[in-house]
């Protein structure tokens, strides 16, 4: 039987070069197989170890489903909840920051028995495998990279254009999509996507490299796209984009930030993150706040 990627249309399947060069995807693969390895250990062992299986786990702390990353201190301690709740982490400790908050959101928006989609996932980053080790099993990540599918620990990857998946409408409670839509993605597109295979109800949660004074970045180029840091006036259009498909924001869109946090090595850049959840159809006004 063909695979679903065989069943796309050749028009859509624009496939996308690794970014970094063959060596990074090297490092890249064996982040992967190491990272998914004690994963399906780990879930063994604490099968052993708790009557009530994943359930048993202790939870993220409950954590503002829209945020801004405002200071060191907060990815370090995202850093250290991670390991205290034996988390895998990824090398790039910011990026804990905003990989617990999303997971934080659908667990507590969601609960263990949700459907998740990973827009432009990677196979070597946290996010599915910490749903993994709560017991999530219907997980699936796409990506234009990846050429045919793989499962890792029951979790599926596969080809997938985010504004444009072939997935039948409603078919998840969950999508997430953590540092990719500042690479160059059409965001009207994705959204109108992203509320198409939402459940009513369900959740989206985004994040993205951000900054209250944006450096000027139109002479840096990377994976293909100009490097684009999101201004407060940019994610404001984000905000109402959302809105027109469906998706309202969940929690305070406060932007202000005393540091800036985050190194991009490769660029010399420094800015933030920001962090922004919307539910598809009613919000409770007690629920939303925008400053």
């Amino acid at each position: 039987m063909p695979s679903s990627n065989d069943a796309l249309p050749a028009r859509r399947r624009r496939q996308a070069a690794p970014p970094g060069g063959p060596l990074l995807a090297v490092a890249k693969r064996g982040a992967e197989q190491l990272l998914w390895a004690r994963v399906a250990l780990q879930r063994r062992l604490e099968a052993r170890r708790r009557p009530d299986g994943p359930a048993g786990r202790p939870r993220p702390p409950a954590l503002p489903p829209t945020d801004v990353l405002r200071t060191r201190a907060e990815w370090r301690d995202a850093v250290r909840v991670c390991r205290r709740l034996r988390l895998p982490l990824h090398r790039d400790r910011p990026k804990n920051w905003d990989a617990l908050g999303a997971v934080a959101t659908v667990l507590a928006t969601c609960g263990t028995a949700a459907r998740v989609l990973d827009a432009g996932s990677a196979r070597y980053s946290p996010l599915l495998p910490w749903l993994r080790l709560y017991g999530l099993s219907d997980l699936v990540g796409i990506n234009l990279e990846f050429t045919r599918d793989v499962r890792r620990d029951g979790v599926l990857f596969r080809y997938g254009d985010v504004t444009a998946t072939d997935f039948p409408d409603a078919r998840f409670d969950a999508v997430t999509c953590l540092s990719v839509i500042e690479h160059g993605v059409p965001l009207d597109a994705f959204l109108h996507e992203a509320a198409r295979v939402l459940r009513p109800g369900g959740v989206l949660v985004v994040s993205t490299d951000y900054d209250e004074d944006p450096p000027d970045t139109s002479a840096l180029t990377m994976y293909g796209h100009r490097v684009h840091i999101f201004s407060p006036d940019d994610v404001r259009q984000l905000v109402a984009a959302a809105d027109a498909c469906g998706l309202h924001l969940l929690g305070d869109l406060a932007l202000a930030h005393p540091q800036r946090p985050v190194h991009w090595t490769r660029t010399g850049l420094d800015f933030t993150f920001i962090r922004l959840s919307f539910r598809r159809g009613h919000v409770p006004p007690h629920s939303v706040s925008r400053a």
